[in-house]
C-alpha cells in the first residue's frame, strides 16, 4: 500500500513538474506570425487581360449596329463615370436607352490604335482612337446632331466578381485630324552659310583741315518768332 502511495505521489510530482515546464511556457502566437507574413500579389495574366478588353472595345460597332442593349448592361458598371465630347456626363441607363432605341447610329465606327495598360490583376485602362462616318445622335427633344469625326478616348476597367466592368470613360474630338504636329518654338532654323566677306575699300586720305573763320560778335538778341506748329506726319 505504501509502495503504491509512493508511486502515486511520485507520479503526481512528475506531472506537476511537466506542467510547470511545458504547460506554463508561452505558446507561439500563430495568428501574429501569419499576419506578419506578406502574401505575394498574384502576377496578372497580361495577355489574357489584353485579349478580353480589346474584344470588348472592338465589339462596340456590332453593339451599335444591332442595338444590343444587353451588352451595355453586361459591360458597363452601374456607377460608371462617363464624360462625352461636349463636356457633359451620361449614365449607364441613358446608354442603354440610346442603344436600344437607335438614338445613336453611324455608317461606320472604326476602333483604331487601341492599347491596353494593365495595372494589376483587377484593373486596367484602354486608350485609342475612333473614326466615325455618318454618325448621328438624337437628343431628348428629337433634334439630331452630326457626330462624325475623329475622337480620342480612354476607358478604365475594373474586375468585379470575376467580370470586367467599364467604370470610367472619357472622349474628346480631334479638332484638326491628320494635321502635322506643331513645330517646337525652341527648334532653331537651318543655319545658312555666311556670305563671303568682301575686302574693305581702301581708306581715303582725310582732306586738309581748314582754319576756322574768325568768330563774329553775336548780334543783339531779337524777340523769338512764334513757334512753328508741328507737322502732322
Amino acid at each position: 500500500m505504501k509502495k503504491f502511495l509512493s508511486l502515486t505521489v511520485l507520479s503526481v510530482a512528475i506531472a506537476l513538474f511537466a506542467f510547470v515546464q511545458f504547460g506554463c511556457s508561452p505558446q507561439p502566437n500563430n495568428n501574429l506570425a501569419n499576419a506578419n507574413m506578406a502574401t505575394p500579389a498574384a502576377t496578372p495574366d497580361r495577355a489574357a487581360i489584353e485579349r478580353e478588353l480589346l474584344r470588348i472595345e472592338n465589339d462596340f460597332p456590332r453593339v451599335l449596329k444591332e442595338h444590343d442593349a444587353e451588352a451595355i448592361r453586361r459591360v458597363e458598371a452601374d456607377d460608371i463615370v462617363e464624360i462625352i465630347p461636349d463636356g457633359s456626363t451620361t449614365t449607364k441607363a441613358q446608354d442603354i436607352t440610346d442603344i436600344q432605341a437607335g438614338n445613336l447610329t453611324a455608317d461606320s465606327w472604326d476602333i483604331l490604335e487601341a492599347n491596353v495598360t494593365v495595372l494589376n490583376s483587377d484593373a486596367a485602362f484602354v486608350s485609342g482612337r475612333s473614326v466615325i462616318k455618318g454618325g448621328k445622335v438624337k437628343g431628348p427633344s428629337g433634334q439630331t446632331m452630326d457626330i462624325s469625326g475623329e475622337y480620342r478616348w480612354i476607358d478604365t476597367f475594373a474586375r468585379r466578381d470575376g467580370q470586367w466592368k467599364l467604370v470610367a470613360s472619357a472622349a474628346v474630338k480631334v479638332q484638326h485630324p491628320g494635321a502635322a504636329p506643331a513645330r517646337s518654338p525652341s527648334a532653331s532654323p537651318a543655319m545658312k552659310a555666311s556670305p563671303a566677306t568682301k575686302p574693305s575699300p581702301a581708306a581715303k586720305a582725310s582732306p586738309a583741315k581748314k582754319e576756322s573763320p574768325a568768330i563774329k560778335p553775336s548780334p543783339t538778341m531779337k524777340a523769338s518768332p512764334r513757334p512753328t506748329p508741328a507737322k502732322t506726319p
